[in-house]
């Protein structure tokens, strides 16, 4: 640990101790809002001022059992307490380092979930409602809640569009990877002859904004409403329900129809717009870094082919970290857990080498 390093981690522990002292302060305790931030930031601080206070008394212990080699009768058993001291240091230098790699601010948020068939007809449709379903049983395992916002149902019973939100504890962080385009190759329905058809389907996964995370002008945006027609044409109401917002400066437009309520639609509309106008910047920032990094876990292009799923193989393969699995079944029904966790690990090695060359 150099000493630089060392420093940073010293100020961390100064503060983390003083910020326990306010915490504890009657005059803060009265004023929430003061309260609630110092918490926060006391909170953040503590695995690294933990981290940091257990390597320091890791190195005191390792400088004893140094010390100890200099005696012939304790020699033996020394350097068995110094390797083993060594190696536990080593591994926590190295958890400290991932600790105070920067956190990617939206990682808290819920998110809005978008599925949208690709090439491929209704197979591709089919496979939209079959990662729809994926995603949905996926979030039920890890105790979220999943809301439909819009649906465009097609003919065979897939969706051209189906959006939605997922909500609970870092959801963001768990799913942000899986944006981009999934192929699949199967045998349709369809098919009486048996041939493999390939298909795919766009993801989009963008965190829930916020009013105050995305600042949007009322004069750069046009609003439409028309009624609101289901499948073969037929209006679902006889009122102007459906609303459709433009954003003129980027040209982002968004169009809800599910409610029968022209104000809720409008609400929705409005959540989505404020979702894929942070999604854009997000998209920019890592384009822009991408320009900078090499090997990382896509630009942000949603035109990239990130993951295909093979039916007749019964194999899943991540193109973006080499990653092949097999046990299709499961996964398509939400065990999609080790994939998910091998793009965080290789995202977390790619950003840790960055700071490492800094």
């Amino acid at each position: 640990m150099n000493s630089s390093l060392r420093a940073k981690l010293e100020n961390i522990c100064e503060r983390h101790e003083e910020l326990a002292e306010m915490l504890c302060d009657q005059e803060i305790a009265a004023d929430k809002d003061r309260f609630l931030q110092l918490s926060r930031e006391h909170a953040e601080m503590t695995p690294v001022a933990e981290a940091y206070r257990e390597i320091v008394e890791l190195m005191a212990e390792l400088a004893d059992a140094e010390g100890l080699l200099l005696d012939p009768d304790m020699r033996e058993l020394a350097e068995a307490d110094v390797d083993r001291l060594r190696t536990v240091v080593e591994e926590r230098n190295r958890a400290i380092e991932r600790l105070l790699l920067p956190k990617d601010p939206n990682d808290n948020k819920d998110v809005i979930l978008e599925i949208r068939a690709g090439a491929g007809g209704e197979e591709a449709a089919l496979f939209a409602a079959d990662l729809w379903r994926m995603y949905s049983r996926f979030a039920e395992t890890h105790g979220w809640t999943i809301e439909l916002l819009s649906a465009s149902p097609a003919g065979a019973g897939g969706y051209r569009e189906i959006t939605g939100t997922i909500r609970g504890k870092n959801v963001y962080a768990m799913l942000k990877f899986e944006s981009g385009v999934h192929r699949v190759q199967r045998v349709p329905a369809t098919e009486s002859q048996g041939r493999i058809h390939t298909s795919t389907a766009t993801v989009a996964v963008m965190p829930e904004a916020e009013e105050i995370d995305i600042e949007i002008n009322p004069k750069d945006l046009e609003i439409q409403t028309m009624r609101a027609s289901g499948a073969g044409g037929q209006h679902v109401n006889t009122t102007d329900s459906a609303v459709r917002i433009t954003h003129i400066p980027t040209g982002t437009a968004v169009h809800c129809r599910q409610e029968k309520s022209q104000v809720k639609n409008r609400e929705i509309a409005f959540r989505l717009l404020r979702s894929r106008l942070l999604d854009l910047e997000i998209q920019k920032y890592q384009t822009e870094r991408a320009a900078h990094r090499r090997g990382q876990i896509g630009t942000g292009d949603r035109s990239e082919k990130i993951r295909t799923y093979n039916y007749p193989q019964d194999r899943i393969s991540d193109h973006r970290i080499n990653l092949t699995r097999h046990g299709l079944n499961d996964f398509m029904n939400g065990s999609i857990d080790d994939v998910i966790d091998a793009l965080r690990a290789s995202d977390e090695a790619d950003r840790l080498a960055e700071a490492q060359g800094q």
